[in-house]
């Protein structure tokens, strides 16, 4: 008699929603781990921008002299306290509840789904290079809310040192007044830079890592080991770095600045006006403002993200990135 054929094994590590759990664990590491180095790349971007407003006010530089990176991490530490060096870290893993897990698993099926690979394994750049942007924009689009909460908790430490009172006491609160004053609309307040900076970083991150990796295997004699995985996301966390910083500077100016009743905000009409507002009163290397420790940032959190994704998936019978 003969045995009735064995179904193919279905590999569950594989899997969308896997996929997806296993992308937001690995983020989450990433992101606290890291997350000291966010902070202070938001307040070294807001300082320019209140130093050149009580200039042109008449003013001088209100804020104290100018801090670089080194020196902006002590002072937190120094006048707000070490913990505080985490202030914001909940949004931020909330976003990457939405974000991370989404911008992998559209990656993932455009490249295996949509574009597919070519016979010999190899994805090409420009077909890596569509889906790194989709699915950056579109994570980035629909975590928008979790991201404008992370900002505005990340400058309160800095307003109450300077007097003002503060505008939210929490996660949950940030969220409430958000909607009070601007309604469902006002919870994408800034998602337009946010969406260029997520499609400008993610061609960086998601198609430098696959490329990268994709030519150490192919032209080295490297296996596909924790070595080629730390190499292919140093690459990937330089590149988007410097393609997203500009975008990122944006963002964080528009997110922070005060709005009106109607929830619009007063300080910029539209990305495109701060970013000549912020070439035009701080010149152009204003839009790197803070690039050494997103570099620095990126570089530790690509390479965390991208070692605990693949160990991950790797333990529980997955295929590799």
């Amino acid at each position: 008699m003969v045995p009735p054929p064995v179904p193919p094994k279905t590999s569950y590590a594989d899997t969308f929603w896997c996929t997806y759990i296993v992308s937001v664990v690995a983020a989450s590491i990433a992101e606290v781990v890291t997350y000291p180095l966010d902070l202070t790349k938001t307040r070294l971007q807001i300082q320019g921008e209140k130093a050149a407003a009580a200039a042109a006010a008449g003013n001088g530089n209100l804020n104290g002299p100018y801090r670089g990176m080194l020196q902006t991490g002590v002072g937190i530490v120094r006048e707000e306290g070490f913990l505080k060096l985490w202030q914001g870290v909940t949004p931020a893993i909330y976003r990457h509840v939405v974000y991370s897990g989404i911008r992998i698993v559209t990656y993932e099926k455009m490249r295996d789904q949509l574009f597919h690979k070519d016979l010999d394994g190899s994805f090409p750049v420009w077909k890596s290079a569509i889906s790194g942007v989709t699915s950056g924009a579109l994570a980035q689009f629909v975590a928008s809310p979790t991201d404008l909460v992370k900002v505005q908790i990340q400058m309160e430490g800095k307003r109450r040192l300077l007097g003002k009172p503060p505008r939210v006491h929490g996660t949950l609160h940030a969220f409430q007044k958000i909607l009070a004053k601007g309604g469902i609309r006002g919870l994408w307040k800034g998602s337009i830079p946010n969406v260029q900076r997520a499609a400008l970083v993610n061609l960086g991150d998601l198609t430098t890592y696959d490329s990268a990796k994709q030519f150490i295997l192919t032209h080295t004699s490297l296996p596909d080991s924790h070595l080629t995985h730390m190499l292919s996301s140093g690459c990937a966390g330089l590149v988007a770095a410097t393609m997203g910083t500009p975008a990122d500077v944006v963002k964080t100016r528009i997110m922070n600045q005060p709005t009106d009743a109607s929830g619009k905000g007063i300080v910029y009409k539209s990305s495109l006006d701060c970013l000549v507002k912020t070439v035009q009163n701080e010149g152009f290397l204003a839009l790197y403002k803070g690039f050494l420790p997103v570099w620095i940032r990126m570089a530790p959190w690509s390479l965390t993200f991208w070692l605990s994704f693949e160990q991950i998936r790797h333990t529980i019978g997955g295929s590799a990135f």
